[in-house]
């Protein structure tokens, strides 16, 4: 049975973990290299700088070739089909896309299509997103939070947008855009690692 201990201001506090957290990323880019997909990789590394991890990181622009043309889970090959169990499986996912016509991309979307429908239920998941200018972080509470309300998981209370400004080429270099990572990783860990150590509820799971 888990043990949760209560902080100091009675709140509970989740005991130290075991094993490390499995962390996902996946980065609904099309393209490499790709702001997308380094910004993906930026939240995984203050993860990892802040708590052990394994970490695996999925790109659309790798595996969408073989799975854009799938209509079914079976007929998926080997790496993609590996690639939805790794996101199944993780203790956290990290998900971004950049915004292509007001949205995430299609293979995107095509990908989570596949994944189980209970599957990430009480799963924290980190969103996040890139886009041309500031208006298009509205993606990721009117597009991504929805998609993975859906699926019953965690959405974790901040997630991070980056625009063209942010970048120098493909390289994350904003001040601003790592203060947000921070924030966003110091604000989600708790959730991370309670969500970690506690068993989902196969009556809420099969709504």
């Amino acid at each position: 049975m888990t043990t949760i201990a209560a902080s100091l201001d009675g709140s509970p506090t989740p005991a130290p973990l075991r094993a490390p957290l499995k962390v996902v990323g996946v980065s609904g880019s099309l393209h490499t290299p790709s702001k997308t997909t380094a910004l993906v990789s930026a939240i995984i590394g203050e993860v990892a700088s802040r708590a052990r991890t394994e970490s695996r990181l999925i790109e659309l622009a790798e595996i969408g070739p073989s799975l854009a043309g799938v209509l079914h889970r079976a007929d998926l090959p080997p790496d993609v089909a590996e690639a939805l169990r790794a996101i199944e499986g993780a203790d956290l996912l990290v998900v971004a896309s950049p915004v292509y016509r007001a949205s995430f991309t299609g293979l995107f979307k095509h990908l989570f299509d596949f994944v189980d429908q209970y599957a990430l239920v009480g799963q924290p998941v980190l969103l996040a997103a890139t886009g041309g200018g500031e208006r298009h972080a509205l993606i990721i509470e009117h597009q991504l939070r929805p998609l993975f309300g859906f699926f019953q998981a965690i959405t974790l209370p901040l997630g991070v947008y980056a625009s063209t400004a942010d970048f120098d080429g493909h390289e994350l270099r904003s001040t601003g855009a790592h203060q947000r990572i921070e924030q966003a990783v110091s604000r989600g860990l708790p959730l991370i690692e309670q969500a970690a150590q506690l068993s989902t509820s196969d009556y809420v799971s099969t709504w």
